[in-house]
């Protein structure tokens, strides 16, 4: 069992930068590849990015690529989620995910944390 909390999300000017946080308890935290989605007012919750358990391995979505950085550090037990040149497009609430296995499927995620709201103004 593996329980995440998010934080760090808020409102930022379109062009600014966020930092997102997801700590993760339980003793098995790198057994676990750690994921970050997001999901807008009625639409799908999408992909952003993950990181395999060592932290050696990362994907993005496409729409994020060269804006966002997802790292790890197993020593806190936490997952990161750097968030620069933000655009009114990322709004949304981001969710933070942990998996045996990496996927850009959401439904294949074992354990889900609240979720944080970001909010980018134009």
């Amino acid at each position: 069992q593996v329980r995440l909390s998010e934080s760090g999300g808020g409102l930022v000017q379109a062009g600014g930068s966020l930092r997102l946080s997801c700590a993760a308890s339980g003793r098995t935290f790198i057994s676990y590849a750690m994921g970050w989605f997001r999901q807008a007012p009625g639409k799908e919750r999408d992909f952003v990015a993950a990181i395999s358990r060592g932290g050696g391995s990362t994907y993005y979505a496409d729409s994020v690529k060269g804006r966002f950085t997802i790292s790890r550090d197993n020593t806190r037990n936490t997952v990161y989620l750097q968030m620069n040149s933000l655009k009114p497009e990322d709004t949304a609430v981001y969710y933070c995910a942990a998996d045996p296995f990496y996927s850009n499927y959401a439904p294949s995620w074992d354990y889900w944390g609240q979720g944080t709201q970001v909010t980018v103004s134009s």
